[in-house]
C-alpha cells in the first residue's frame, strides 16, 4: 500500500463551497464515507462549524461543484444531496452524482490508476481540500499528472510514501505516558515546577522526544476539546 496526501486549493470564485468556508474559518467538511464506481459516486460527509455557515452550506446542497467534480465549465452530470442530520453545530448530508465523459473526481481517477483497493479521507477547510488516499501499488506518477491536468485549482502533493497511521486518530501510549509525567510533575502548573530537561532527565528520553510527544498530546486534547 502506498500513501498519497495532497491539498486542491480553490481560486476565489471557482467552487461555491469553497468560498462559502473561507468566510467561515472554523467550518471544515470531513468525509464519513465515500464509494466509487466506474460511472458514479456515492458520499456522507459531516460538516461543524457556526450555525450561520451551517444555514449557508445547507442551502448549497446540490450546488454545481458541491460532489467533487474537478471540471470547472460543461459538467453535465446528475446530482443530488441530502441532509440526513442537522444540529447546532453540525450537519451530515448524503450526496450521489452520476458522471458523465466531461466529469472528473478525485475518487473516480483514484479509481481509474489503483482499482477498487483504494480507500480516501478527505477535510476541507476554508479553500483547501485535503486529501489522504492509501492505495495499492500503481502508477503514481500518472495519477498525480492527471489530477493537475484535471483540477481548474493549484495541487500541492505533500507527499507519497509508505502508509503511516493516522496521527489524530488515538493518543500513543508513549505520549499518554509523557502527559501522565509531566501532570504529575507538575510541568502544567502556574508557575511551572519542572522544566522539560528536567523530567526527561527523570525519564530517561532526550529533550527533543519528550517535547515532541508533549506537543502531539496537547495537539490530540485541543482538537478533541473543539470537537
Amino acid at each position: 500500500m502506498r500513501e498519497i496526501v495532497f491539498t486542491v486549493v480553490h481560486e476565489p470564485g471557482m467552487n461555491p463551497v469553497a468560498d462559502l468556508l473561507a468566510e467561515y474559518p472554523s467550518a471544515r467538511i470531513r468525509s464519513l464515507a465515500c464509494h466509487v464506481t466506474e460511472s458514479a459516486l456515492w458520499r456522507v460527509d459531516r460538516a461543524t462549524g457556526p450555525g450561520a455557515a451551517l444555514d449557508e452550506l445547507e442551502d448549497l446542497a446540490g450546488a454545481r461543484y458541491f460532489t467533487d467534480c474537478l471540471v470547472r465549465d460543461g459538467c453535465d452530470g446528475d446530482w443530488e444531496t441530502t441532509v440526513l442530520d442537522r444540529s447546532e453545530s453540525s450537519l451530515v448530508l448524503y450526496s450521489y452524482w452520476e458522471r458523465t465523459a466531461s466529469c472528473d473526481s478525485v475518487p473516480h481517477l483514484a479509481r481509474e490508476h489503483f482499482g477498487d483497493g483504494i480507500v480516501l479521507d478527505e477535510t476541507w477547510r476554508g479553500r483547501r481540500q485535503r486529501w489522504r488516499a492509501l492505495a495499492p501499488d500503481g502508477p503514481v506518477g500518472a495519477f498525480v499528472e492527471d489530477v493537475r491536468a484535471v483540477a481548474d485549482a493549484d495541487i500541492e502533493f505533500e507527499r507519497v510514501s509508505d502508509p503511516d497511521p493516522d496521527p489524530d486518530a488515538e493518543l500513543s501510549p508513549k505520549q499518554a505516558d509523557a502527559l501522565a509525567a509531566a501532570v504529575e510533575a507538575g510541568y502544567y502548573e502556574t508557575p511551572r515546577e519542572i522544566e522539560t530537561y528536567e523530567l526527561a532527565e527523570q525519564l530517561g528520553i532526550p529533550g527533543s522526544t519528550l517535547s515532541y510527544r508533549l506537543r502531539r498530546a496537547e495537539a490530540w486534547l485541543a482538537k478533541r476539546y473543539v470537537e
